[in-house]
């Protein structure tokens, strides 16, 4: 393991976040890349750290009832010395439970959008899952769907048909991550909707803390979440959203490969984006953002 500018072993470094090493526990740090296609742009989107930071320790918090998490703190002044010492850290840092993770990435939809949409229309169904016939683009789920995706640090994650995901990890383990997911996505919905966000989509992490099973890493943010605004709201095609789905659309206008290196982003995208996530954030928390 490095040791980094913070002073502390370096544990992981993933594509939005650099995790330290303290032992039983590990502090996570939120940084200002974002990762689109699943490449990291070159072009730092600021505040973007806090907003996934501080939106993720709100949802930790206001689900540990349904469902237990790796989050011990995210207030600063109970940050180690090393971190302290360095404001700019200030609203970005989670300090967590160490845990064993599940190699799965657990995805709950409630409207049809992204790339179940696009599995929609070649196959009627959405990855193995019966549908609806003759859905729109964006229309909601009769009921919420889970879904699943290998994990990769690095490249791009995959889908999983259910008995991949099964066999991966076990039939009783896939029935309760199913059970969490959507009884998450169901508190959030709910949750959001009331405040004039409609949560189409979002995937869960989750872990082992000893025997005992928890959601980790960051929970219902706009990186991990397609939050749309609910009063413009109108299925047939793609909706007005509060995440990084304005960054997709224009890395699709300029016919980017997909594959790295990725362009740098004009101003005017970096800027539109973080208006969205600061949006999503205040809507959803009714909190100021630390920054």
């Amino acid at each position: 393991m490095t040791t980094t500018e913070i002073g502390l072993p370096l544990f992981r470094r993933g594509k939005v976040r650099d995790i330290y090493d303290l032992g039983d526990s590990l502090l996570m740090v939120a940084s200002d890349r974002l990762s689109a296609f699943d490449v990291i742009l070159p072009t730092p989107f600021p505040g973007k750290g806090a907003v996934l930071t501080q939106l993720s320790a709100f949802w930790f918090d206001a689900t540990r009832s349904l469902c237990p998490n790796h989050l011990i703190s995210a207030d600063f002044t109970q940050m180690p010395p090393e971190v302290r010492r360095d404001d700019a850290l200030r609203g970005r840092v989670m300090l967590v439970r160490r845990a064993r993770r599940i190699d799965v990435e657990c995805v709950a939809r409630g409207y049809l959008a992204g790339s179940a949409w696009a599995d929609y229309r070649r196959n009627g169904a959405i990855f193995g899952a019966p549908a609806e016939p003759d859905l729109r683009e964006s229309d909601a789920l009769a009921t919420p769907l889970f879904t699943h995706t290998t994990k990769s640090d690095a490249g791009h994650d995959e889908p999983l048909t259910r008995s991949q995901f099964v066999h991966i990890v076990g039939t009783e383990l896939a029935r309760e991550l199913e059970h969490l997911s959507l009884t998450l996505y169901t508190f959030a919905r709910d949750h959001a909707r009331a405040r004039g966000i409609l949560l189409a989509d979002t995937k869960f992490e989750f872990g082992f803390i000893d025997d005992r099973l928890v959601v980790i890493d960051e929970m219902l943010t706009p990186d991990s979440s397609r939050f749309w605004d609910a009063t413009t709201y109108a299925p047939g095609g793609p909706q007005a959203s509060f995440d990084k789905q304005f960054v997709r659309d224009y890395l699709e206008s300029i016919s980017w490969n997909k594959r790295p290196p990725a362009p740098e982003m004009p101003d005017a995208i970096v800027v539109g984006t973080m208006h969205r996530y600061r949006e999503a954030f205040r809507r959803i928390t009714d909190r100021e953002l630390i920054t």
